[in-house]
């Protein structure tokens, strides 16, 4: 018998008072009278479980974006893409404007039935995390095998920037090579830069390192020596240690096989691949960088590592992560003394980098990559002001 039952029976049937029953029973006599007049307005319906929910939820999300919530989740896991709350909230803010919290966004997805429970994962504080500091400073390599519609077998080779994980280059292949690693690498240097080193498994086409000595270097290792880019290898039975690039493999992998034309050609594969680079480059939140940016964004926000052999000994290049304030304004500190730089109301609380090189900086929206202002500051202002287009300044005498 609920306690209620017992509360409302001593007063009603036993014609107790409130105040005793409430002294009995170590409750307040406001909650004893709240159930006996539930009682006796309710009868046996006063017995029953209630919600403990507020009446009201004025800060609930409306019925159209719990609509977008579950339509984003099936489009994105029907395209074989990352359909978790994080990704999810990261379209709904900046393709809708709207901005929903990952709790709330989990919420509404397990209502629906759209979560399916897993296992307990390991603790994320128990990986042990690398990443290049700078874009360029490592390119990762690696190829997986991808079959036809006829069955036949294929082999997709892809680079992969460490940093950003920019897929600088993704082709099809019948059965890669290595002079076909040495021109992919070709390829990509000559749109991208020269990295400062590759990371890459032990495969023959990557190194002859492990070939006892016969044959001397192959194609791809004297390129890699003719530019001064440092080659680095896992070691052997390791491959977390590629794990970027395995990672994008995979993701890549579930895209193809969502897709509902399955390519017939090596050639229908790589017009597949190539709309899947400009997608994952471009159009769809990164997980691993910082505030969900895209790896086009992240690649192009920081300035680029340079080979040993190219490097300048007397650099003083710098990059900062910050937020504009509310006032639109960003401060720097040169030479010891504090500059306020204008960049506008509108991008207040924007994160942003600032690329530093000595007097001059490019600020860019950490997100989106944009660049939000480039100028060289003026050591003797302490605030450095937009430029005023209708301001023209007087000729020189």
């Amino acid at each position: 018998m609920s306690k209620a039952r017992v509360v409302i029976t001593a007063v009603v049937v036993e014609g107790r008072s409130q105040a005793e029953v409430a002294r009995a029973y170590g409750v307040s006599k406001g909650w004893v009278s709240k159930l006996v007049a539930r009682y006796r307005a309710e009868g046996e319906a006063a017995f029953e479980p209630r919600s403990r929910g507020p009446k009201s939820s004025p800060n609930a999300i409306d019925a159209d974006t719990v609509e977008l919530i579950v339509r984003l989740r099936k489009q994105l896991a029907e395209q074989g893409l990352d359909a978790g709350p994080d990704t999810i909230a990261w379209h709904l803010r900046q393709h809708h404007q709207r901005t929903v919290s990952r709790a709330t966004i989990s919420r509404y997805l397990t209502r629906r039935g759209l979560v399916v429970p897993e296992p307990k994962k390991r603790p994320r504080s128990s990986y042990i995390r690398f990443q290049a500091e700078q874009p360029n400073e490592t390119w990762q390599a690696d190829f997986t095998h991808y079959r036809l519609a006829d069955g036949t077998d294929t082999e997709i080779l892809s680079w992969l920037d460490d940093h950003s994980r920019y897929a600088l280059s993704v082709t099809a292949h019948a059965r890669v090579t290595g002079p076909i690693v040495r021109d992919t690498f070709r390829a990509a240097v000559a749109a991208h830069g020269v990295p400062a080193s590759t990371l890459t498994d032990n495969g023959m086409v990557f190194t002859t390192r492990l070939a006892g000595g016969r044959g001397g270097r192959n194609a791809f290792e004297h390129d890699l020596r003719r530019l001064h880019v440092r080659q680095k290898n896992s070691r052997p039975n390791h491959p977390t240690t590629c794990g970027k690039v395995e990672r994008f493999q995979q993701t890549m992998k579930n895209w193809l096989r969502a897709q509902p034309d399955q390519p017939a050609t090596p050639a229908d594969l790589q017009t597949l691949l190539d709309r899947f680079a400009d997608a994952y480059n471009h159009r769809r939140p990164h997980r691993s960088l910082p505030r969900r940016a895209t790896p086009a964004a992240a690649y192009t926000a920081s300035p680029r590592a340079l080979p040993d052999g190219s490097r300048d000994a007397d650099t003083h290049a710098r990059v900062r992560h910050d937020r504009i304030d509310p006032s639109g304004v960003v401060t720097l500190r040169v030479n010891g003394r504090l500059h306020h730089i204008g960049i506008g109301r509108t991008h207040a609380r924007t994160h942003v980098i600032l690329l530093i090189d000595d007097l001059h900086v490019r600020i860019a929206n950490a997100v989106t990559g944009e660049l939000l202002r480039e100028l060289t500051i003026d050591p003797a202002r302490d605030y450095q002001p937009q430029a005023n287009p209708n301001t023209t300044k007087p000729p020189n005498p």
